[in-house]
């Protein structure tokens, strides 16, 4: 370009420029921005993140023209006409400390400062006439990919018709037709009523009770949340509820319909009078968003869930928290009440099903929770308890629904996972018979609820068999073991029963030496096979199993997760019974089963504190295996899952955590009391051929490493033993004495103690039971006072044990008291008394025993109060042992670190005892003890626990 033309070129631009600016600046004196249109959303979108009317940092809002005007306590913000003295502009512009945004957040570009300071320079006006809607957003339009308009909410009415919630509105269908196949797609089309303009995503429906009235909750996100009731017969609003600061996740309805409670983004619950909209208790106890709340059936109580991580019961004539329930490990979408409104659910993010029993019904109580499992692998976003109490169903967000028996919390069918079911939202049918589920896709599936019985599960190894089948004895086959014995053809046939002598002998050079043997049983005959190596001092550590009739491993039974969780603090050696620390252990129960490498331990008694775990069956002495595990060592941080026993035969429901199958198989013997010789308990699942096979569990083999096996019908039976046969007892107090039973081939029945000849001024408790799958009792011995105790009284006293073993009642004599001592007059005595804080005993006062009552999950408190006739110091009751002779499941709680103690300034103690749910109902003595003064004990007490 010349620089002629370029000069032209240069002038006629600068006119242009000139020209064009003259236009604007006419413009800008005509039109100033607005306070609606141009300056609130970029205050939005700048400022009440951090300054809005829920979160009012620093005290300052900038949500509204009234709170921005109002400016901070000590300044305003806002100087109208003098955009360059306002503290808005010089903090935007960083002229000002502290600058905002805050440096880490999105900064307003020079154009939107620009407009900012234009509204101030003129005159900073505000809307004319009107608010501006907190739940307008100015946004641009963005066209959709597709078509589909998700479903986000569902309910049903008592007469049937299903109301639908989608993006700005909701659709109310006719009453589907009965479902009558397993699954079926619902029509959307020719809705009778399309509720409209609802601002948002529809979060929640819900009709009243008589089905009158739909309650639509929604709302925008970071703006504020928007509840509405409607006519369902005209669709008519009838009430709007707008009090939250973001969007509602769900409102529900009293059953009486007097109160409206509703949930939010913004960690508030509201409860509202539904006819006047007064706001009646704002609820904040939550520190997370609330994703769902639910009335208990007579209204007094409310439930909700939160994302933080807990569940809270709320009082709602005044608003008072009753309970956290602080179980969840990750957020709550959804809880309920049971129908009859004993128990609570909830579900969510942890991937577990929880109940809780409902306790504070009227003052602040904690509720215990009453089971936790496993439920999906993954999140479980909803949660359906049927009107009967009966079921619950489980939605989980990778499309598996779960049906689970309500009583037993026991999985009883899964529909087959369908990428389309996230689990976002369902209801039930009005007559309870069927499920809908909204998808993401817009179209809604009802699902037939199957009629399914739940059966029962499989015996354990205590529980051996209901109706046992125990060979007939017979006089036994002996023979000698010879090669070659390796192949289901090659195995010997042997007549059972039988005793059969062998080596593992290292013979064959392609392969490790094993011998084979071909038994025939009867369906459901009881055998025992079992080896004598390592008592008759032979190299062999012997590995037995059962076969079937190929060679194949036959299952005993399926052990399927239903909690995670791993060892802490230390590991554990294999004989070790107590201190088991597992992560988690809040949630399981006494009797459940801890699966951990092979070997399956049973839980026996709850941690007691924080410097504590559990111990493990049978309470004493070496641990004991189940389903013939072999107990054995484990390491610090390594796995273990609760698990439970599913037989072979029985479908298992996948819930995303391992299934464990348990072979008929034993290294040790699972209880112990063979050192490291095998017994393996053998049920016939069917009558036929079995292989056993006898190994060494080294893989090891050589001419000295010989066996005696022996092949015989299972014998249930016990020995009784006095284990305290040597007493110094002192007239006018208690002592305490010890009997145990050793359980032969699985006996786990009762054993009753019985004392005869006892002489004038000694009595003992009677009757004196080892309950059932128990191996000790503990009993007093009172003596009279002025009792002149006589050396030879105890080889008097005769003593015997019965119990009832397959319908015959077998007894032993036990071994009796050999020694007792004369020990003067006592330097203490004990008693137990009742508390005033406690229910009050049962007995009538001239009775000689005290009898109190206890219902499992109940917890009462009683005193013991210690005479002190010249000693001095602490008096001990022991720690987790400081009940004596309880019944199983039932305990003293709340010890402390230094156990049950009366001090030495101090005469009495008052003390809890709580019945856990696996406690059985029974009346039983119990006492107290103490080691202090050549060792007291209080007088026996009655304790009846009821029924469930």
């Amino acid at each position: 370009m010349t620089s002629k033309y370029f000069a032209h070129y240069l002038v006629f631009n600068t006119l242009l420029l000139i020209f064009t600016s003259g236009q604007l600046l006419q413009a800008a004196d005509e039109t100033h921005p607005d306070y609606l249109r141009d300056v609130q959303p970029l205050l939005n979108k700048y400022c009440s993140g951090c300054h809005s009317e829920a979160d009012r940092e620093a005290d300052f809002s900038t949500e509204t023209y009234q709170s921005l005007h109002a400016g901070l306590k000590e300044k305003p913000v806002l100087l109208a006409g003098d955009s360059e003295n306002s503290l808005l502009i010089r903090l935007i512009e960083k002229r000002a400390e502290p600058s905002m945004p805050p440096e880490d957040e999105p900064q307003p570009t020079a154009e939107e400062i620009a407009v900012l300071r234009s509204w101030i320079e003129s005159g900073a006006a505000g809307p004319e006439g009107k608010q501006p809607d907190r739940l307008m957003l100015n946004v641009p339009e963005i066209p959709a990919y597709q078509n589909m308009q998700p479903i986000t909410a569902l309910a049903t009415s008592p007469a049937g018709e299903l109301a639908v919630g989608r993006f700005g509105e909701v659709l109310i269908l006719p009453a589907p037709a009965t479902v009558s196949e397993t699954k079926r797609q619902i029509s959307l089309e020719s809705p009778r009523l399309t509720l409209k303009e609802v601002p948002g995503k529809i979060n929640s429906l819900s009709f009243s009770q008589d089905g009158t009235q739909l309650v639509v909750a929604s709302g925008v996100t970071g703006r504020g949340g928007w509840v509405a009731i409607y006519e369902t017969g005209s669709g008519n609003q009838l009430h709007l509820y707008e009090g939250h600061y973001d969007t509602v996740f769900d409102a529900q309805l009293s059953p009486d319909g007097s109160t409206l409670a509703t949930s939010s983004y913004d960690k508030s619950i509201i409860l509202w009078e539904t006819a006047t909209g007064k706001q009646l208790h704002v609820l904040s106890g939550h520190n997370g968003s609330v994703y769902d709340v639910a009335f208990n059936p007579d209204g007094q109580l409310l439930i909700s869930g939160s994302a933080d991580d807990t569940c809270k019961v709320w009082r709602v004539a005044d608003g008072m928290r009753l309970d956290t329930l602080g179980q969840p490990l990750k957020e709550v979408y959804a809880c309920q009440f049971s129908p009859t409104g004993d128990r609570m659910a909830a579900v969510g993010a942890d991937k577990k099903l929880r109940i809780w029993k409902t306790v504070s019904h009227n003052q602040p109580k904690i509720n215990p929770q009453l089971f936790a499992r496993f439920a999906h692998e993954a999140t479980v976003s909803n949660l359906l308890w049927t009107a009967d109490g009966q079921h619950l169903l489980t939605f989980s967000e990778d499309g598996v629904i779960k049906l689970w028996d309500a009583n037993s919390f026991q999985e009883i069918y899964v529909w087959e996972k369908d990428s389309r079911e996230t689990g976002a939202t369902a209801c039930l049918s009005a007559d309870q018979k069927s499920f809908f589920t909204g998808r993401l896709d817009g179209t809604i599936m009802t699902y037939r609820i199957p009629e399914i019985e739940l059966t029962s599960l499989p015996g354990n190894q205590i529980d051996h068999a209901a109706d046992p089948i125990i060979p007939e004895t017979k006089e036994q086959t002996k023979l000698t073991e010879t090669e070659p014995n390796q192949t289901p053809d090659q195995a010997i046939s042997v007549q059972i029963p039988a005793s059969i002598s062998g080596t593992i002998s290292g013979r064959n050079e392609l392969q490790t030496d094993f011998d084979l043997y071909r038994i025939h049983c009867q369906a459901g005959e009881d055998w025992v096979i079992e080896t004598n190596t390592a008592r008759s001092k032979s190299p062999l550590d012997s590995f037995v199993e059962v076969l079937d009739a190929k060679g194949d491993k036959l299952l005993h039974v399926n052990l399927q997760a239903v909690r995670e969780s791993y060892f802490t603090f230390r590991g554990k050696n294999s004989d070790q019974f107590n201190d088991f620390r597992i992560f988690n252990w809040t949630e399981m129960k006494l009797n459940e089963y801890l699966y951990s490498n092979g070997e399956v331990a049973k839980l026996y008694h709850y941690p007691r504190g924080a410097d504590s775990g559990f111990n493990m069956y049978p309470g004493g002495g070496n641990r004991w295996g189940y389903f013939d595990t072999t107990p054995l060592s484990h390491a610090l941080n390594e796995p273990c899952y609760i698990v439970e026993p599913i037989a072979p035969d029985e479908k298992v429901i996948p819930n995303g955590l391992p299934v464990f199958p348990v072979y008929y198989e034993n290294d040790d013997s699972s209880q112990r009391d063979l050192g490291s010789d095998s017994r393996l308990f053998f049920t016939a699942p069917a009558e036929g051929d079995y292989l056993v096979k006898i190994s060494d569990v080294r893989n090891y083999e050589g001419p000295d490493f010989k066996y005696q096996l022996e092949i015989r019908p299972r014998q249930p039976d016990f020995q009784p033993r006095l284990q305290s046969d040597t007493l110094t007892l002192h007239p006018g107090s208690r002592q305490e004495f010890q009997v145990r039973v050793n359980r032969k081939d699985n006996y786990m029945g009762p054993v009753t103690f019985k004392f005869e000849n006892l002489p004038e001024g000694i009595a003992v408790t009677t009757p004196l039971i080892v309950e059932e799958g128990q191996i000790e009792a503990l009993g007093v011995i009172s003596v009279a006072e002025n009792t002149e105790i006589d050396p030879d009284w105890a080889a008097a006293v005769k003593i015997t044990a019965e119990a009832d073993i397959l319908g015959e009642v077998r007894t032993h004599e036990v071994n009796g008291f050999k020694e007792w001592k004369n020990g003067g007059a006592p330097k203490l005595t004990l008693e137990i008394v009742p508390s005033p804080r406690s229910p009050q005993p049962i007995s009538k006062p001239d009775d000689e025993t005290l009898e109190f009552e206890v219902s499992p999950g109940e917890t009462i408190q009683l005193k013991v109060i210690a005479n002190r006739n010249g000693h001095k110091g602490p008096i001990s009751f022991g720690n987790e042992d400081s009940g004596r002779n309880l019944p199983y499941g039932v305990y003293v709680d709340n010890i402390g670190l230094n156990g049950l103690l009366i001090t030495d300034e101090n005469t009495e103690r008052e003390f809890f005892i709580t019945c856990d749910p696996a406690a059985k109902p029974q009346s039983r003595l119990f006492h107290l003890r103490t080691t202090a003064a050549g060792g007291q004990a209080t007088q026996p007490v009655r304790i009846h626990v009821l029924e469930k």
